[in-house]
């Protein structure tokens, strides 16, 4: 897929980095159908920061869309669904507010634990999660370059 009908599109992908082991398949599932020379990646501290990346990203206008993933957990001293909720409705705000997609692989289990079957799991679940992301930004991008013929 060409983006400007030249180069190929191009794709940002912004990674919180609390449970980087485990978010970062993500990354790995987005780049088994984008390939990884047209993605630009960026790591923030975590999922709260990344809107305001996303904000900064979309507005550069180089990016056909832009994917953010975090895995946000219980942590046992703050309300981690609401910080899950902030961080998805300003992505959506974004995406509202650029008119450039933003894609969420953020994920907010009810019942993790930090044990190796667990690990496992959600590691497997991002590199699917991650794929799903790329093939919803490849179908976006080929609906707006029809749109825009």
């Amino acid at each position: 897929m060409t983006h400007g009908n030249t180069a190929p599109a191009r794709f940002a992908f912004i990674k919180a980095q609390w449970h980087a082991d485990i978010v970062d398949r993500a990354l790995d599932g987005f780049c088994e159908i984008i390939p990884a020379a047209q993605v630009d990646v960026v790591d923030v501290p975590g999922a709260f920061e990344m809107p305001l990346m996303a904000q900064t990203l979309a507005r550069t206008g180089k990016y056909s869309a832009v994917a953010c993933a975090a895995f946000v957990v219980d942590g046992g001293i703050y309300r981690h669904d609401f910080v899950a909720a902030a961080v998805v409705e300003g992505l959506m705000r974004v995406g509202l507010d650029t008119g450039i997609p933003v894609l969420s692989v953020s994920l907010t289990p009810h019942h993790y634990q930090e044990t190796d079957h667990h690990n496992a799991i959600y590691r497997d679940h991002f590199v699917e999660k991650g794929r799903e992301a790329a093939r919803a930004a490849l179908k976006i991008a080929e609906a707006e370059t029809a749109l825009a013929a």
